[in-house]
């Protein structure tokens, strides 16, 4: 009743002598019959109307997104491709296989020429490095909800008296339930906003898409509220400080109800919160800033949107109730993978402790590797874990892609990290780590024949992400790119292929961009282990080193002696001559790019891989079957992998049979700028 009254001088309506009220969900009651002047009776019944219908369709509005999610679930269940290792390899020398019947051709057709038009980026000044797929569904949300915006409304001016006052009128237009139906609209996109940011999100268990490829449509989503709530509160300010009078007597009163009050703190804390969410904002103030801030103005927002309009409590709840699930499945998952019997025998909360294993590099940030077991069972490859490190800090985590190949079945699984130090938590870590590395090392230079490791505490929650392996035929042909730590997601998928029997015919190789030649001895063991298999999986390793030293002193070892006695960097051949294609011949596994002009036998060599020459050419050498790109590395070089991509994909050939024209980009995008 509080709320019905503060609103009475807003929707000149007497409530304390109304002999009969109607109800209205989401908004004030609305005194019947009406009293007033005809005037003013026509506009509320349009401001009624119009809000009773916009409630009508925020409830279309989410059940079109359900139908979008019933749909998408029915047709990924029907439509996943058999399994791999459930099909038998096909021998080298068979025949082409067969072009399968209409509709498996157009599963893959249609998909292919979609990816040729949809896959690049899109206006990356506007919207960063987003493919045009999303830019597109974001477009159409923009359209739905436009629609719905404005119709429904019966558009119209009143000019009616003040009471009391002779000669002076109040102008009502329909620019008040207007801006009332983009507020309701602005509320019920709420949860969804919440949603679409949740790492434990059930969109990605309904969908199949990883969590992170819901941030895009997050932050502009959020960017889509702003806009409502900006013209809502615009369009009540010119009502109230123009249209009704008499002035400055009705703003004054108006902007002192304490609803006002809280729309003003909603208003001033979303736009704090685009702001900071901004590509700017994120760099001028630290991602890890950003973060935290965005959580707490979250709440505060949505506490003032309570505040400001109680009656539609009926979306923030939801908003609140799927930020809290979140928050406690992640508590969840980290109390389940840590809770383990301790060494004393008694069950407890335990961080693994993790090997250090650290690489200087001043110009480019220092690089920290971390090696431990813990008791789990085995992860997805494509997966990452989120990793706080409870030494620095316990209220940060940072998301890491594990190194290692999962093992199915195994008690405890191997963990590999590879991150560098830039700002903020990474760099405390990597200070932390090379000072318990140098402590370590000069510990045993004192006590020669004493080995131990520097240690470092970790807690996990995970794993999170996409399932990369779980589709893949067992003749698609595999192309890995990465470039700098980004081969912590491309190397498991070749680890986890090398562990399976394979199709004689698939070919599959390995492009690492890296920026001097030490920097292999990162995952020197993995590549080892690759480089062992490489004969059977006629694969190709190929590195390119981009800034190679062209006066180093030969003297000194081009690998670090931490290395060891498996270290692939040792056993790696500079390419040859005839590698001006940048591209390797299978006769050599493994190859260097970019080292010293005396190793290559060359006067000038261009250290940097030409992307758009080498994945043609890899295609263009597969006998049969798709061909599957993993990558991860720089957002440039994310970007100009979906453009050359892209122009690789023909939906045309492949409705001919032509698998080769079937090709599909996998990256890490966690970051979009």
């Amino acid at each position: 009743m509080a709320s019905n009254m503060a609103l009475s001088p807003r929707h000149i309506q007497d409530h304390a002598n109304a002999s009969s009220v109607r109800h209205y969900w989401g908004y004030a009651d609305r005194v019947v019959p009406c009293t007033n002047d005809a005037g003013s009776c026509a506009y509320l019944a349009v401001v009624y109307n119009a809000h009773e219908v916009g409630m009508y369709y925020t409830g279309i509005i989410w059940a079109t997104f359900g139908g979008i999610l019933l749909i998408w679930a029915v047709s990924r269940h029907f439509a996943r491709s058999q399994p791999p290792g459930v099909q038998i390899p096909l021998e080298e020398g068979e025949g082409v296989q067969e072009k399968g019947n209409t509709l498996a051709r157009l599963q893959k057709a249609v998909p292919a020429y979609a990816r040729r038009y949809l896959l690049p980026d899109a206006a990356r000044p506007i919207f960063g490095r987003v493919t045009r797929t999303q830019v597109l569904t974001l477009l159409v949300l923009t359209g739905y909800l436009t629609i719905f915006s404005f119709v429904g409304i019966v558009y119209g001016k009143w000019v009616t008296p003040v009471k009391k006052m002779p000669g002076v009128y109040n102008t009502r237009t329909s620019i008040g339930p207007w801006s009332d139906r983009i507020g309701v609209i602005a509320y019920a996109l709420t949860p969804l906003s919440i949603m679409l940011s949740s790492r434990e999100s059930i969109l990605s268990l309904v969908t199949g898409l990883p969590y992170q490829s819901f941030n895009f449509l997050h932050r502009w989503l959020g960017y889509l509220i702003f806009a409502q709530s900006f013209f809502h509160t615009l369009a009540w300010v010119l009502v109230e400080t123009w249209l009704y009078q008499p002035q400055p007597t009705v703003a004054v009163e108006w902007i002192k109800q304490k609803y006002m009050i809280w729309g003003c703190v909603a208003m001033l804390i979303l736009l704090l919160l685009v702001v900071l969410s901004t590509p700017w904002g994120i760099r001028l103030t630290g991602y890890e800033f950003f973060r935290k801030a965005h959580y707490v103005l979250a709440m505060i927002y949505i506490g003032a949107c309570w505040g400001h309009w109680e009656q539609l409590k009926v979306f923030l709840i939801p908003g609140l109730v799927v930020w809290f699930i979140d928050r406690g499945i992640r508590f969840a998952r980290t109390a389940l993978l840590h809770y383990n019997f301790l060494p004393s025998g008694h069950m407890g909360f335990s961080a693994a402790p993790a090997k250090i294993t650290f690489f200087k590099d001043e110009v480019s940030g220092d690089v920290v590797r971390l090696d431990f077991d813990h008791p789990q069972d085995a992860w997805d490859v494509g997966q990452h874990f989120y990793l706080m490190f409870p030494e620095s800090s316990i209220w940060q985590s940072h998301p890491f892609t594990p190194l290692s190949q999962p093992v199915y079945g195994a008690d405890s699984q191997r963990h590999s990290y590879i991150f560098r130090a830039k700002k903020g938590e990474t760099k405390k870590i990597a200070a932390l780590s090379a000072k318990r590395a140098a402590r370590m090392d000069s510990h045993e230079e004192a006590h020669e024949g004493l080995m131990a490791d520097a240690k470092l505490s970790v807690v996990l929650t995970g794993p999170y992400g996409e399932r990369t392996m779980r589709d893949l035929p067992v003749d698609s042909n595999i192309l890995c790119i990465a470039g700098g730590t980004g081969i912590t997601y491309v190397l498991p998928v070749l680890l986890d292929l090398a562990s399976r029997p394979q199709s004689i015919d698939r070919r599959m190789s390995l492009i690492w961009v890296v920026r001097h030649r030490n920097d292999i001895d990162w995952v020197a063991p993995e590549l080892a282990i690759l480089k062992r298999r490489c004969p059977n999986l006629r694969a190709g390793i190929h590195i390119y080193v981009t800034r190679a030293s062209e006066n180093a002193d030969p003297t000194v070892p081009a690998v670090s002696e931490k290395a060891t006695v498996n270290d692939c960097s040792k056993e790696i051949e500079p390419a040859s001559s005839n590698s001006q294609s940048s591209s390797a011949s299978l006769s050599s596994a493994l190859s260097v790019h970019g080292v010293s002009k005396a190793d290559l036998g060359l006067n000038h060599y261009e250290a940097r891989p030409k992307l758009s020459t080498l994945v043609p050419e890899f295609i263009n050498t597969t006998c049969r079957g798709r061909t599957d790109v993993f990558a991860s590395g720089p957002g440039e070089m994310i970007s100009d992998l979906r453009s050359i991509i892209a122009a690789q994909n023909d939906g045309g050939q492949v409705w001919k049979g032509e698998d080769r024209w079937d090709v599909r980009l996998t990256c890490d995008d966690r970051l979009e700028w």
